[in-house]
């Protein structure tokens, strides 16, 4: 799909990547953009930030409503959001992984190289197979990660990491969200999510693909301290009926 040319230079040969319109690629999509560099938040501790139900809304209108790009990103979000799924396990995602009728989405190699099968609710699966329809319109290969570029001379690639990071960011400002947007954001609201619908805490370890319920219940106690919260709104003033101004 591409080709590389070799340019002479004072430091001896340099690689350049074109896709095949002759175009040199951006270098955010090349293999291996920012290897070996340390993140721009490198040792910093940056708080959980789990998304309102209105800011998710907000991140998913921002996504553009004609056109591939916008339909593949809203699909992307839902997976995240609804699903759980760490980023990585998102954009490994295949056509077979898919399982539409049973409503489940197979993860090949979570954390830990471990295997998990996830469940997703019908409305996030409409959405997502909205971004398949186009998809198949468009002729991304079958083989291709379902999560894959768009354009013309760069079709059906995985999706970059870098880049996926940059346009989350991009969409949550676009949306007006004073929070951090971030992949992991979504799976910290997910968790957040089912834990505040009761959901059982076996269901949400394993949901989230956790080697044990301790870690999972470390999890939502660092997300969500709901009791501690309602412990401390339920307080009774202790000052009579007086109230200070």
């Amino acid at each position: 799909m591409f080709r590389s040319i070799h340019w002479p230079s004072d430091a001896g040969q340099h690689e350049e990547l074109l896709d095949r319109g002759g175009y040199k690629r951006p270098a955010v999509t090349l293999p291996g953009y920012r290897r070996g560099e340390r993140p721009a938040n490198y040792g910093m501790k940056l708080p959980a930030e789990v998304l309102t139900a209105a800011e998710i809304t907000r991140l998913l209108e921002a996504c553009p409503r004609r056109g591939p790009g916008g339909i593949r990103n809203r699909a992307l979000i839902v997976v995240l959001w609804r699903g759980g799924l760490r980023s990585a396990e998102a954009l490994d995602l295949e056509l077979r992984d898919v399982d539409r009728l049973a409503g489940t989405i197979t993860v090949r190699h979570g954390k830990g190289n471990r295997r998990r099968v996830v469940g997703l609710d019908p409305p996030a699966f409409a959405v997502l197979e909205q971004w398949l329809t186009v998809r198949s319109k468009i002729g991304v290969p079958r083989g291709a990660p379902i999560f894959c570029t768009i354009t013309e001379n760069n079709l059906g690639r995985r999706l970059g990491a870098a880049y996926w990071r940059q346009a989350i960011t991009r969409l949550g400002q676009k949306a007006g969200i004073e929070k951090r947007v971030h992949s992991h954001g979504l799976r910290h609201t997910h968790a957040v999510e089912l834990m505040r619908e009761n959901v059982p805490l076996l269901v949400i370890s394993r949901q989230l693909g956790h080697s044990s319920l301790s870690i999972t219940q470390r999890y939502l106690d660092h997300l969500e301290p709901g009791e501690v919260v309602a412990a401390m709104q339920s307080r009774p003033w202790p000052i009579g009926g007086h109230r200070l101004e």
